[in-house]
């Protein structure tokens, strides 16, 4: 499910994570005041990946067998979509625009890596126990 999202507050522990992500394209790391996309865990029931910097972030994030992981493209606006595909077919996004998410329930425990589509080097994992 792809939605669109609008500001709001954000948590203060996903500021600091927000702010501590790295890019993987400029080299520096991108700031909570840049992602304008609303971040609060309790808006998805999930664990939030950010998806900022041609970067996902974190990696590797853990979640229960039964939960949620939401991506949410933090990119601003006009910067090239991206998507959340895993790399053995287990899900697969379409384009998330900036300021979009994508959420997948993980039915069965494991080791998933993922990949963007369009940017083959965006990889990441999530990891189910």
């Amino acid at each position: 499910m792809i939605r669109r999202i609008g500001g709001g507050l954000v948590a203060a522990a996903l500021l600091a994570f927000v702010a501590g992500c790295a890019s993987e394209r400029s080299g520096t790391g991108p700031s909570a005041a840049s992602c304008t996309a609303n971040l609060d865990p309790g808006t998805f029931g999930s664990v939030i990946v950010a998806i900022q910097g041609f970067a996902f972030n974190p990696t590797p994030v853990h979640v229960a067998v039964g939960g949620k992981v939401t991506w949410v493209n933090c990119e601003p606006e006009g910067t090239p979509s991206h998507t959340t595909t895993s790399d053995n077919g287990v899900w697969g996004s379409s384009l998330v625009d900036p300021g979009a998410s994508y959420t997948f329930t993980f039915p069965t425990a494991g080791t998933f890596s993922y990949h963007c589509e369009p940017h083959p080097s965006m990889t990441a994992q999530v990891v189910v126990q």
